[in-house]
């Protein structure tokens, strides 16, 4: 009884911690959108962006929707410093995301924002599509409807690469 009790404590922290809100610098991200091998989404959001909350339960939804055609989404917040972790982890849990939830590590917009898109003020919401395999890449800065989100999505998996 005692093996099991340990085992399931085990398991239930290792789930926990997988869930966790980790610190990203703008380096590693940067280096996340070069190399990556499938189609892959990159939403900037804060607790303070009410546009923000309101599209991130949808795009998570759309995102599980083409799991088979390999769709990743990174959810990267750009809170303040004083609220990461707390507020930054209880937004996750209020809005019941699964899929990764990053902290930008990072306080110069002017250093950071260029290195995702050059035309990004650093106004939220912002997201990336971005398919290294066709050569597609798109920035939004600006809430995006569920019905925008999919089609957004749509485009990053059939454009092809120009030569």
């Amino acid at each position: 009884m005692k093996t099991i009790l340990i085992i399931v404590i085990l398991f239930s922290s290792i789930a926990s911690s997988a869930q966790e809100v980790k610190k990203i610098k703008i380096t590693d991200l940067a280096k996340i959108i070069s190399e990556s091998k499938q189609p892959l989404v990159i939403n900037f959001w804060a607790t303070y962006c009410v546009p923000c909350l309101k599209e991130m339960p949808h795009f998570q939804e759309t995102v599980k929707k083409y799991k088979s055609q390999n769709v990743s989404l990174i959810f990267v917040s750009l809170d303040l410093q004083d609220d990461y972790p707390k507020k930054v982890e209880a937004t996750r849990k209020k809005l019941k995301l699964t899929l990764p939830v990053q902290y930008l590590d990072e306080t110069d917009a002017d250093y950071f924002c260029p290195k995702v898109d050059t035309s990004w003020s650093g106004a939220l919401p912002a997201t990336l599509f971005i398919n290294n395999s066709t050569g597609y890449r798109k920035f939004i800065e600006d809430e995006i409807s569920k019905e925008n989100f999919e089609k957004q999505v749509n485009a990053m998996l059939i454009q092809k690469k120009e030569k």
